[in-house]
């Protein structure tokens, strides 16, 4: 080895540890841009699910809602929970209202305002009882539902559409006013009626119409909304999300290497006669690598 390795090897030494930091980096921002991509995949996918969920209450809202009345037998078998497919499908319903066993649900959001929905059970003709949801009326200012159109009494023809019960409040509490309800947690009312085994834990109805007619009517319930929702262009954000991600991690490494050649091209050059003679010096090393030792 000449004299003259050493210090060429101490020149390039530098450079092959600037070159590994970056290198190090990089690999980081890529490893961060994988993992920023998996997380949007996993978003992305959640708002497709919650998406093709929507299209399939929307489908049913379609092909239900202004079907043909059938029976209640038909539709919710007496041993038996209310089927999907049956949601939203209006029922036939002979029989009496139970009005002294009417219960208000409260806070229910209709008219800019924590409304009442009037729950009121009604007694078909074959003993079953279908909790019938008549629709909703304002609170007064002593927080009491204002007053309540009576059902009309004796038999009466009911259409209502059908709707699966409600959970309970997410908090646990199922306190409330005598009378009333947080929820329509369908087992929860019928124990607060007296547990009649006739009563239908599995659905209740939404009044369509009731002949004969009442001489007043709460509200009326709004219709089910058909907006799709924003899921779908959620999904599609959480894509394009991931790919900027990769876009972004390039863009920085690109800015870094252009920066380095940059002051590289800015920092001071060796004189002239020093670059000859570190060409003569490399030129003498190879030629003493040629003799023999």
């Amino acid at each position: 080895m000449s004299e003259h390795e050493a210090p060429a090897a101490e020149h390039e030494a530098p450079a092959a540890g600037h070159r590994a930091p970056a290198a190090v980096r990089w690999t980081a921002y890529v490893a961060v841009a994988v993992l920023f991509a998996i997380a949007c995949g996993f978003l992305s996918n959640w708002q497709f699910t919650r998406n093709a969920e929507r299209s399939q209450q929307l489908a049913l809202v379609e092909a239900n809602y202004d079907a043909e009345p059938a029976t209640l037998d038909d539709l919710v078998p007496a041993t038996g929970e209310l089927p999907v497919d049956n949601e939203w499908h209006p029922v036939a319903l002979e029989g009496t209202y139970l009005v002294d066993d009417t219960v208000l649900v409260r806070n229910r959001p209709h008219g800019g305002t924590a409304a009442f929905e009037v729950l009121v059970p009604f007694q078909t003709t074959d003993g079953r009882i279908l909790l019938i949801n008549r629709g909703w009326v304002p609170p007064a200012e002593d927080s009491d539902p204002s007053a309540i159109p009576a059902p009309p009494a004796g038999t009466v023809e009911v259409i209502a559409r059908l709707r699966p019960g409600e959970s309970l409040p997410r908090s646990g509490r199922t306190d409330a006013p005598e009378g009333q309800v947080p929820t329509i947690h369908l087992p929860l009312i019928a124990e607060e009626l007296g547990g009649d085994p006739a009563f239908i834990t599995s659905a209740y109805g939404v009044m369509v119409s009731e002949s004969p007619t009442a001489a007043s009517l709460p509200n009326p319930l709004e219709s089910p909304s058909d907006d799709p929702g924003p899921y779908l262009s959620y999904a599609i954000q959480w894509i394009l999300f991931a790919v900027m991600g990769f876009f972004f991690i390039g863009y920085v490494i690109r800015t870094e290497i252009r920066h380095r050649r940059e002051e590289a091209d800015d920092s001071p050059r060796p004189p002239r006669g020093q670059r000859r003679r570190d060409r003569d010096m490399a030129e003498e090393d190879e030629i003493l690598d040629r003799l023999p030792q």
